[in-house]
């Protein structure tokens, strides 16, 4: 059977100007996850990332690490289909008509206004962000121009369907993504209802990964959100 490895990516800049591009930590946190599988021999056939800039500096950095000890890693190829779901425009679009007829909403959206700490404001916006996206997922919210939520399903399975047609028998391959595209992943392994694969995107730390089997039609969930090179609570986050 062929192994596949999806990678969450390494923590980026949450509360900069550009959030996407990876902070210090999530540079430290690629560079170990290289450190790890060179140092454990696990070897990649191929390697392929999202388009977003955070999900390429991952792979170079893993594949940076990994090189240092003369090993192959295989250059990344880009694939449009595992680009995360649009979050910040489910959230800028809705939020103006949620603040004004939905209480939850706007308790989570005055609480991140009032923080006065980067750690308790990251936390508030985390709930803000889990209650929108909660409703989008549900259908009672929908993009005027963008995805909706089984549209974005259905990109990401495309793009492992078309992913997994290109594989030898026996192969070992990589994708670095985001915790959206990974719990769809999830999802076809296990078949899980909507609310529950958002809940797996949640629970995904940054850099972890998790392994997949496959053969033919079979697509099975080996270990997931593993994340032993992190061994340290300082290098643990989720966003």
């Amino acid at each position: 059977m062929g192994r596949l490895f999806l990678v969450r990516h390494a923590q980026a800049s949450f509360l900069s100007q550009n959030y996407d591009q990876l902070s210090a930590l999530g540079q430290t946190q690629a560079r170990l996850l290289g450190e790890y599988w060179s140092q454990r021999n696990v070897f990649f056939d191929r390697v392929c990332t999202g388009p977003a800039l955070r999900h390429r500096q991952t792979a170079q950095l893993v594949g940076e690490a990994y090189r240092k000890t003369g090993r192959n890693y295989p250059s990344p190829v880009v694939a449009e289909e595992f680009e995360e779901f649009q979050g910040e425009a489910v959230l800028a679009q809705s939020l103006p008509q949620l603040l004004a007829k939905n209480d939850r909403v706007r308790e989570l959206h005055n609480a991140v206004h009032n923080s006065k700490e980067d750690a308790t404001k990251r936390a508030n916006f985390q709930r803000l962000f889990e209650a929108v996206i909660s409703l989008w997922v549900s259908g009672e919210i929908a993009l005027s121009n963008g995805e909706s939520w089984q549209e974005f399903c259905e990109r990401v399975n495309r793009g492992l369907s078309a992913f997994l047609a290109k594989s030898v028998k026996g192969e070992a391959a990589v994708i670095f993504t985001s915790g959206g595209p990974l719990s769809v992943a999830v999802q076809r392994a296990l078949h899980l209802s909507a609310q529950d694969t958002l809940r797996v995107a949640w629970m995904l730390r940054n850099s972890s990964f998790s392994e997949f089997l496959f053969s033919g039609d079979r697509f099975m969930l080996s270990c997931f959100n593993s994340f032993p090179h992190l061994d340290d609570e300082s290098l643990l986050t989720y966003r």
